[in-house]
Parts: structure tokens; sequence; C-alpha cells
């Protein structure tokens, strides 16, 4: 069903509105919640009252956070990402291997949300964590997605979240975008070049279950001083293939 024909129920969104802040903040007084979703300070107050009954936030001094409950709701979480043990080492693996950034991500509601991320010797430090939410279309974990699904697919995530330039390079153009999955499904990896975060880029896998249905995808991101073009069509393709495999394997018959 299309999200604007919902029926959904405003104070639960605005609770949703109220722990992003949280979350980005990290903590807040009720004054700076209440400007920052539009909405008067008392009913901020009624909902954050109701979320600190709930032990979902915690009240220090006037000032608010996330409560400690969500570690054990991450931790159930990732236990349902199927064969975690088995990406995490391959991960682990990966980063070892090519000394950079090795991530493995899936897509949840239209964007890429990263599940585990492994740093080799050289890796350089990045924003992304387990959690973490990017765009689909300036991402090669996002691209190694898209180009297993289908075109009107494609355009669905496309059309509910844009195609915002993260950098000068990024593709902002649908059509456009489509022609590259294209590529991406004849090479058999995305690239990212320098399109997500400038001066970093990225190349990703897709991973496939038995019925070839997309679960996620694997890449390997450093500097564009390493990442050259032959280093990524050999060293990068061949070691992120390999994983891959390994993970895939291990899907198909857990």
């Amino acid at each position: 069903m299309p999200k604007q024909s919902r029926r959904t129920v405003d104070a639960v969104r605005t609770a949703c509105e109220i722990l992003d802040v949280l979350q980005t903040r990290e903590r807040a007084g009720v004054t700076e919640i209440a400007d920052e979703v539009g909405l008067a300070k008392g009913a901020v107050h009624r909902h954050l009252t109701t979320l600190d009954d709930c032990e979902y936030v915690v009240n220090e001094d006037g000032e608010y956070r996330l409560s400690l409950r969500y570690l054990d709701m991450a931790n159930q979480v990732k236990g349902m990402v199927g064969n975690y043990d088995v990406i995490a080492g391959e991960l682990q693996n990966l980063a070892e291997a090519t000394g950079e950034i090795a991530q493995f991500a899936t897509e949840e509601h239209g964007w890429v949300t990263y599940v585990y991320k492994a740093t080799g010797d050289s890796g350089i430090q990045t924003a992304s964590s387990a959690g973490k939410r990017e765009y689909m279309h300036s991402t090669s974990l996002g691209k190694a997605m898209l180009a297993e699904m289908d075109e009107a697919r494609v355009r669905e995530i496309l059309a509910e979240h844009g195609m915002p330039a993260k950098t000068e390079h990024t593709c902002t153009d649908a059509d456009e975008l489509i022609d590259t999955l294209a590529a991406v499904r004849e090479r058999g990896y995305a690239l990212d070049n320098e399109e997500n975060i400038t001066g970093l880029r990225c190349v990703g896998m897709p991973l496939t279950d038995g019925d070839t249905e997309v679960f996620g995808a694997v890449s390997v991101s450093g500097p564009v001083s390493r990442m050259t073009d032959e280093r990524i069509g050999g060293e990068i393709a061949e070691t992120l293939e390999r994983s891959t495999n390994v993970i895939e394997i291990n899907s198909k018959f857990s």
C-alpha cells in the first residue's frame, strides 16, 4: 500500500520524531525538541513524560536522552539478520585482505541500512556505522542492490526518497541511474566514484539467495589514491567475489 494512502496515528508519528531528535542530538531539553519538531512545549513534554514512563527515554536534570533499552533491541534485531556471524567473519577477512573498510548493508524502507562494518589496517574513518541509513542512488551498496530489483521498484524508491546531490559527482537523474544499473549487472559490481563522500571510492557487490532475491550487499571503501581502476577491477573485485560467494552459500543452506 502506498505510504500516502495509509491511515496513521499522529501521536505515534510525533513520538518517533522526538526519538529521532534525541538520536541526533544525544540529549536535549523540552524547548529544543519542541523547536525541532514544531510543536508546543506542553505537547512535547507530555510525549516525553510518556516515553520516560515506558522507559524509552531518560530524564536527567531536565534533559532527555534515549534509554539503554535500545541496546537490547539492537541486539535482537541483529540476531534477525540471517547468518550474521558468517557475514561478520567474512567482513573481517575482507577488511584484513584489502586493508580497507568492508561493510555489509541491506535495504529497508528504500534506504541502505548498514549492519556491519570492519576496518583494515589502512582503513580511513567514515561516519557509517551499524544502523545508519544512506541513500541508495549515491552508494555502491545501494546501487548493487538496486541493480537486482525490477525497474518499477527502483523508480518507486527514487521517487519516494529523491536523488539529492551528496557531492558534485552524484548522479541525480533517474534515467541515467537506470542505465548505470544495467552496466552494474553486466560488470558484476557497483561503483561509488566520490558520489557519497568526496575523496572516497567504494565497490559493492549484491548478495542474493537461492531464488535470486537480493538480501544485501557487501562493499570495500578507500581513498581515491588507493582505489585505482586497476586495483578495483583486479584485487578488490576478486576478493569481494570470494566473500560474497561464502556468504551466499551459507545463506542457501542455512
